[in-house]
This record gives structure tokens, sequence and C-alpha cells, in this order.
């Protein structure tokens, strides 16, 4: 198989089958692998489960952990370029040089994986859920104001409830919705990028994984892959931490910011809102002994709208699941489509970017 055509078979378009290359892959690389199963069916009533690969020492002081699937159905595209690096021999031999380790994290939600759902089992946007569910959440009241309009009483909303839509966007401008929306809330658990009022089983199972496998680092980084945001086949390298100029930020621009400087999240220039209650949380609580460089990579496919659109339609049907099959599964392939683009263009794409990405972790946990 030519080494453009083992990129391309790397991708796949179900759970059970981007599992299974995993696997195969990380075995035949001679991975250690260990799973964390979740006790549901996927939608073809395979195991669900969090698979993990370790490469290199295992006592390493450096770890770099590459994670897919946090959105569940942005996994599709997470999946393919973990799978394209265990094939990669020329990346295997870079990480056995370097003495760097590296964890593959595959499907950190994998009931949204299967399901084709961006959320968890629980209805929960796992990248929201990492409050401090001791306090007081965040309020978001101006989702509130908009929810009955965004998860309308029948799909395909009204002429009267897209005029609606378009009204609003046309009043208080698309990046203002996109953070009313976007942002996350935790009022409504019915609704959008609902953050939840408990840690997940994803939120506890990334958890055990970063006290099971990182406790030992001295240097930690993350690369987590996501997909829904930005012109299709772009990406968008947004920073892991607080906002401004901190030394963390520093250190990781340094390895990740060549074509472009990173992003901070919610700056006018993002492609993302300003979000709360975000995954990195957990590794910078879970490893204090660690020095922590991370970065998410969006990918882009549709147009926002788009994407919007498609996401409304899911919810509205996780609220009505007797719903007609055809419907059922015109609103699935939307949704699908919105989170993945199945090109070969696209695909080359994204590994490109994440062939790079990974090589500029391991030179700078290098240095």
């Amino acid at each position: 198989m030519a080494p453009g055509d083992a990129v391309l078979d790397s991708f796949s378009l179900r759970y059970a089958q981007a599992r299974s290359k995993f696997q195969q892959a990380a075995a035949q690389a001679g991975l250690a692998l260990q799973s964390y199963p979740l006790n549901l069916p996927g939608r073809d009533g395979e195991a669900l489960a969090v698979d993990v690969a370790w490469q290199g020492p295992r006592d390493a002081s450096r770890l770099l952990l590459i994670s897919s699937g946090v959105h569940g159905v942005e996994g599709y595209c997470g999946s393919g370029a973990q799978i394209a690096l265990l094939r990669n021999a020329a990346w295997m031999a870079r990480v056995r040089d370097s003495g760097v380790a590296v964890l593959y994290a595959h499907a950190l939600n994998p009931y949204g994986f299967s399901h084709i759902r961006r959320v968890t089992q629980e209805n929960v946007d796992l990248n929201r859920n990492f409050q401090d569910f001791s306090r007081a959440l965040p309020t978001n009241p101006a989702y509130c104001t908009l929810h009955p309009r965004l998860i309308p009483q029948e799909w395909p909303p009204t002429l009267g409830n897209r005029l609606a839509v378009l009204g609003l966007i046309a009043t208080q401008g698309m990046r203002r919705l996109q953070t009313a929306i976007s942002g996350g809330q935790y009022e409504r658990p019915d609704g959008l990028f609902f953050g939840g009022q408990a840690p997940t089983w994803s939120h506890q199972t990334l958890r055990q994984l970063l006290r099971e496998h990182a406790s030992q680092s001295r240097q930690l980084a993350w690369i987590d892959l996501h997909t829904g945001l930005g012109g299709t086949g772009a990406c968008e390298r947004m920073f892991m931490g607080e906002n401004g100029q901190t030394a963390d930020y520093v250190r990781a621009n340094s390895w990740w910011g060549q074509p472009q400087a990173l992003m901070h999240m919610g700056s006018a220039d993002s492609v993302s809102a300003s979000l709360s209650g975000l995954v990195w949380t957990a590794a910078v609580e879970e490893c204090p002994q660690a020095e922590f460089t991370g970065m998410y990579m969006e990918f882009g496919t549709r147009p926002l709208l788009e994407v919007m659109d498609a996401l409304r339609g899911d919810h509205w049907l996780h609220l009505n699941p007797d719903a007609d099959p055809a419907l059922v599964s015109q609103i699935k392939q939307r949704l699908f489509n919105a989170f993945f683009v199945d090109t070969p263009e696209w695909k080359r794409a994204v590994w490109d970017q994440v062939s790079q990405a990974t090589a500029q972790a391991l030179d700078g946990l290098a240095r």
C-alpha cells in the first residue's frame, strides 16, 4: 500500500471499525494496550471503551498525550490521525530515538463516537464538564433565552423558526450568538452545549488514565484533536491554558506557533468562542508535578450555520427518539457530515497538520 493510501485507509466510517484499526495498529507496532470499558452498547451493538496505547519507556519523564473523540463524532477525524501515526514507520522511529513516551488515547467519548453524537451518554459536552461541582456553576442567561428557538417542537424547523434564528443573527451578530450558544450552559440538561451537573463517565475515565499513565511525568504535552469550526480543511491551533502571555503560552507557541501563532480561545481572530470547564484542567490537577504544555487542533468542515443546524437537529432527535426512521437517518448523516469530510483532500490536510504538530511536540519535549 502506498504511503498516501495508508493515510486514507486509517480513517473509518464506523466506531467499531475505527477501534479495530486502532487496536491492530498498536499491536502491530508492539505497543501495550489498555481499555477502559463503558457498560453501554454502541449503535451496532458493539462494545464501547476508551482505549490507550503506550509507546516508549514506562519511566519516561517526558510524555506526549495525543487524544481523540472528546466530542464523540469528532473522533472519526482524530482516530484516523492516531492510526496513521501508529502505521507511520518514520514517526515510530522518531519517537523511539527521542526518549519521549507517547500515550495515544482513543475515543475519550466512545458513546458519542459510536452513536454519532457530539455529547456523551449523559447528553453532556465533555469539554465543558471540568468544573468544580462543589461550587455554584456558571450561569448563561443568554442561552436560556435562546433555547426555545434553538430546539423547536418539530423537525425540520418551520419557516417561522428559521426566520427567527436568522433574525437573531441579523440583530445580534453571529459572534455574539456563537458565544451565547457554544460557550457552555449548566441550566438546561436538554439543551445544546450542556456542561453537566456532575462529572461524567468520560470525565472520570480521563482523570483515571492521567493518574495511571502520567504520574511519573515531569514534562507533559497534550494534543487534543477536534473538528467543526473553520474553513474546510483549515486547522486552527489553540492554546490549552489561561489566556494571556503566560510562560506556558510562550513555551507552547515556541513549539507550535509556526506558521501562525497559537490562538487563545475567544480572541477576536479565533474560530472558537470563550469557553470554560475544559478538559485540559484535568491534566493540571491530576499531574501537578509536571510542566504542562497543551494545544487543541480544530479542523474546519462546513460553514458554521450548517454545523449549528446539524447540532440542533441532533438535540431535537435526542428529545424525540421515536421519530420516523428516515428522518433519524437524515439527521444522523447530517451531523456526521458536519464534523467529518469524507474526501481524500480533507484527510490528507488533517494528516499533514497532525504529522507536523506531533513532530514539533517531540522536538519541544526534547529541548
